[in-house]
């Protein structure tokens, strides 16, 4: 080959490669990306303690927060009714709170009736701690919350519980 190839082969390899970096901002900025464990999250057959399948359908589409907690765990239930007073005041703003019990269903059912919330609890179990781990939760500790926009794209996550002001925060950012 002669130098004028060699140099016609290197422009049109720069030119892929910027493409390739230009094109993979755009998608990951427009939220056309997505994110295996979100799409795991919604593919997931949720359902609520009594055993009835969650219509997580409904959840498209939300700035959903997920809340990754058990009702053995006190800082979990600690930061319950912070959750359960942002997801009143928030709904009208398409925003949902959705709990993720990593417990029994007879535990979760018993702890609600005892401290009920307004938003859905829905079961976990292994899987829930398994997809906790894929969505960051890396020491697979609880509580962990999981903030998702509403083009399906995580922005933000938090170990350990979490303020009211910190969640305003992230969630004003996904509006």
């Amino acid at each position: 080959m002669n130098r004028r190839q060699w140099i016609m082969i290197g422009g049109i390899g720069l030119l892929a490669l910027l493409a390739g970096v230009f094109s993979s901002q755009w998608i990951s900025q427009t939220g056309l990306a997505s994110d295996p464990s979100i799409k795991a999250f919604f593919a997931n057959p949720w359902q609520n303690p009594d055993g009835k399948p969650a219509n997580s359908e409904n959840w498209h589409g939300k700035v959903l927060v997920v809340n990754f907690w058990a009702s053995w765990c006190p800082p979990c239930v600690e930061e319950m009714p912070a959750l359960d007073k942002i997801a009143q005041e928030y709904a009208s703003k398409n925003v949902l709170i959705v709990g993720i019990g990593i417990d029994s269903p007879s535990n979760i059912r018993e702890f609600l009736e005892k401290t009920p919330v307004s938003y859905p609890i829905v079961i976990g179990g292994l899987e829930g701690s398994s997809l906790s781990k894929q969505m960051g939760n890396s020491q697979g500790a609880l509580p962990y919350t999981v903030v998702i926009n509403s083009k399906g794209k995580s922005i933000y996550t938090k170990l350990g519980k979490i303020s009211e002001e910190e969640l305003k925060k992230a969630i004003n950012s996904a509006l």
